[in-house]
């Protein structure tokens, strides 16, 4: 069960109704947002009715959820999230473009809404990686170029890959972190960026499913950064001439079960018999909100 409280509800209500759950034989776990505050109940939900949480002071609902996800859940909120991003709204009706760019490319975009970073991808092969910048210098041009996007009026998502590219990243001035499917599944990663104040792009990695992609967003929604966009940049395909496919059963999935904005990143998923006209669709039509997309112009 999660009780939810009125928009900026008093201290002394949270308590009272934290006592209430003690009282029951239960534990809270408290996620404090920005505007609101939501309580979980731990432990056996059959000893009381719902009702009894409803009735105290300044609580807005207090609903059974079925799912490992409390706080992202339809049933916390039923309205779609809108995040909103340097008047850019990530979210219910809104279809947000995202250009992929290098740091050095400064070329005016067309019909672009926001600018995607990723100022510290390293190359798998050795002698490459062995030849690439330094992350401070990788962290410098990045902060040159979110200067530069944000003079011209666009907001700017920066990928991290590892926990030290944060501070380096918000000092730079960026408006959102992207997490690669790889680091949901670290729960130290995943208490320090539920800490932040920052919208967040949540991907999924090629093998999660989507259960396991709404538990790694309520990891971080518990503690409490509500600012969560869930991300999918493909899933593993059966077909090996293909080897990733855009996941459009978990994006019709994570529509239905979760509040939260969904963004397809489409950079990696074209081939010969889906371009990324084809793609786009697909991902619409799925329930996403905002595609990350290459510059087919380079």
């Amino acid at each position: 069960m999660i009780i939810v409280m009125r928009h900026r509800a008093s201290s002394e209500a949270v308590q009272r109704v934290i006592a209430e759950i003690r009282a029951c034989g239960l534990q809270e776990h408290l996620s404090e947002g920005v505007e609101r505050t939501i309580i979980g109940v731990v432990g056996d939900e059959r000893r009381f009715e719902d009702a009894r949480f409803a009735a105290l002071p300044e609580v807005e609902r207090a609903v059974r959820i079925l799912h490992d996800w409390q706080i992202i859940s339809r049933e916390a909120r039923a309205e779609d999230t809108v995040i909103t991003v340097r008047g850019v709204s990530f979210g219910g009706t809104e279809k947000v473009r995202l250009l992929a760019r290098p740091t050095q490319d400064f070329r005016q975009p067309e019909q672009a809404q926001a600018i995607f970073l990723d100022p510290y991808f390293t190359s798998s092969r050795p002698y490459e990686a062995l030849h690439a910048p330094s992350e401070k210098e990788n962290a410098a041009a990045a902060k040159r170029a979110i200067a530069h996007w944000h003079e011209a009026g666009l907001p700017v998502m920066v990928r991290i890959r590892d926990t030290r590219h944060i501070e380096p990243t918000l000092a730079a001035d960026a408006d959102m972190l992207y997490l690669g499917g790889e680091l949901p599944d670290n729960a130290a990663l995943a208490r320090e960026i539920g800490r932040l104040n920052t919208p967040l792009v949540l991907c999924k990695d090629k093998h999660h499913n989507s259960t396991d992609w709404l538990r790694a967003a309520e990891r971080v929604a518990l503690h409490g950064n509500h600012h969560l966009i869930l991300g999918d940049a493909g899933t593993l395909n059966l077909d090996q001439t293909i080897t990733t496919r855009l996941d459009c059963e978990a994006i019709a999935i994570a529509r239905t079960l979760s509040h939260l904005p969904i963004l397809a990143n489409l950079t990696a998923l074209s081939n010969p018999y889906q371009n990324t006209a084809m793609l786009s669709a697909m991902a619409y039509a799925a329930g996403a909100n905002a595609l990350i997309m290459r510059d087919e112009t380079t």
